[in-house]
């Protein structure tokens, strides 16, 4: 059974807003990104990078040469997923992927449409597209189905318009993530951050805000045993809107005895309302209120 009763102690506009990468080459990893995934660069400093789409930062790229290669067995990312306003920016993804790169797999999953590949220091990638929410099939339960079926690349190719970057209006929609315990992960995620379950198929959790189809993925479905590390996901950010929703998020931390920290002044964030939470992976979450709030 899912439970999809949103949370008042998680509101409906919460969402994520960046992810961060830890890689080695940089400006191969930039060439790639912008190329072929379509965005901007924003910012280029000695050690790293920020790009995105229409003055919005969606992926920091840090560079880190002494990290090591994420060992087979860590828990991490299986992918960053970006999501595009229409079918004709699918359509042009596509053509950027075939052109500049290489496709990995495309499915239809009914709530949306989704290409994936890989980036030359193989992190995850999903470019997708929603479908109207009126018309996600649901379970009797309220959650959500999402099957894996074929999709139809001529025809998504058919829809392009040629756009060499990501149109306005693309965002990080979700990200999926390789864990080492769904039953840690869950609790950590829905029992305290207070994400709503939309589907549970056992080895596969997917939670997320608002009823949206899911902000993240957890997977087990490789028996990742030991704590993220390494070259790969550095963090994600979780992005509510306000403080009191900051509050609540710090609450909950405190109530369930996990220690939170205020993000680095250093960071880019300066001057912002952000925490840093690490997850039962390992994994470091940042959240940050809204600054449009």
């Amino acid at each position: 059974m899912t439970d999809s009763t949103v949370s008042p102690d998680l509101p409906a506009d919460t969402r994520l807003g960046r992810t961060a990468l830890r890689v080695d080459d940089l400006e191969a990893m930039i060439d790639f990104y912008r190329t072929v995934v379509g965005l901007e660069l924003f910012d280029r400093r000695a050690d790293g990078a920020t790009l995105g789409v229409d003055n919005t930062p969606l992926l920091e790229l840090d560079r880190d040469s002494d990290a090591p290669p994420r060992e087979r067995n860590q828990a991490g990312l299986f992918h960053n997923a970006f999501l595009v306003p229409s079918r004709t920016a699918l359509g042009a993804a596509l053509e950027r992927v075939q052109d500049h790169w290489r496709l990995d797999g495309a499915s239809d999953h009914r709530v949306s449409e989704a290409l994936y590949l890989s980036d030359p220091e193989g992190n995850g990638i999903e470019i997708y597209r929603d479908r109207p929410r009126d018309q996600w099939p649901r379970t009797a339960d309220g959650g959500v189905e999402m099957p894996t079926l074929p999709l139809d690349l001529d025809d998504v190719a058919s829809a392009s318009d040629g756009a060499p970057v990501a149109p306005e209006g693309t965002t990080l929609g979700h990200v999926h993530l390789e864990v080492t315990s769904i039953a840690e992960t869950r609790r950590f995620y829905v029992e305290t951050l207070g994400f709503d379950v939309q589907m549970d198929v056992g080895s596969a959790l997917f939670v997320s805000a608002g009823g949206y189809h899911h902000h993240f993925g957890l997977n087990a479905w490789n028996g990742r045993s030991a704590p993220a590390g390494g070259r790969g996901l550095a963090w994600v950010e979780i992005v509510v809107p306000g403080g009191d929703a900051l509050d609540r998020f710090r609450e909950r931390l405190e109530g369930a005895e996990i220690d939170a920290s205020d993000v680095d002044p250093g960071d880019p964030d300066n001057g912002q309302s952000a925490i840093h939470v690490v997850d039962p992976n390992g994994i470091p979450l940042r959240v940050r209120v809204d600054p449009s709030c």
